[in-house]
């Protein structure tokens, strides 16, 4: 379980291809504080840490998690938002996020605005995924408010702490991102869809 709240940025520094299998080095301020077994979410995505070498750790993605994230897509010296699980008592500075990315989203527009930034995203409708108004909506691991929502879109504002302590600081229009829904959402959805 997680809060969307990233952590640290991390840098990729070895991508290894094993079978379907994705084997993901990441050098990070954290990795010296991680151990084996652990979860993190790396863009949104809960992978186990399965070595840990200094500053450096290793994450393993399989085919389905490769299929339905963006994580496939990465490259030597890409930035990751990271962020590690949950403390049971800590507060929950974002919203409840569980690090399973329902569907990839295409960033439509990217623009500053008076000190904040604007990012609009589009996504494939065919899994009934929601937002709404002033909801959560986790953005490649950051726990964001829908400023506005409209069928298959949404946008989001970024303020500049966020800007310059994420990996939104180097998106632009066109690339792809993980999104998880919100889990009240997906609940409420799948109750409504029973009722039919």
């Amino acid at each position: 379980m997680f809060t969307g709240i990233v952590e640290d940025l991390g840098l990729v520094t070895k991508l290894e291809r094993e079978d379907e299998n994705l084997h993901i080095t990441i050098r990070s301020a954290i990795a010296p504080e991680l151990k084996i077994d652990q979860s993190i979410s790396h863009n949104g995505v809960c992978l186990t840490v399965v070595q840990c070498d200094g500053d450096h750790y290793t994450v393993t993605a399989i085919k389905e998690t490769l299929t339905k994230t963006n994580l496939g897509n990465l490259k030597i010296n890409d930035i990751v938002n990271l962020e590690r699980a949950m403390k049971l008592g800590d507060r929950l500075d974002g919203h409840i996020v569980q690090g399973h990315v329902d569907q990839v989203g295409e960033c439509v527009k990217a623009a500053q605005k008076n000190g904040s930034w604007v990012y609009a995203f589009e996504y494939d409708g065919s899994s009934n995924n929601i937002t709404i108004e002033k909801g959560s909506i986790t953005v490649n691991g950051v726990s964001l408010t829908v400023v506005a929502s409209e069928k298959n879109t949404f946008s989001v504002a970024i303020i500049p702490y966020t800007h310059a302590h994420t990996n939104f600081k180097l998106l632009k229009k066109g690339d792809m991102v993980n999104l998880e829904f919100d889990v009240l959402g997906k609940y409420v959805q799948k109750l409504l869809s029973l009722r039919n």
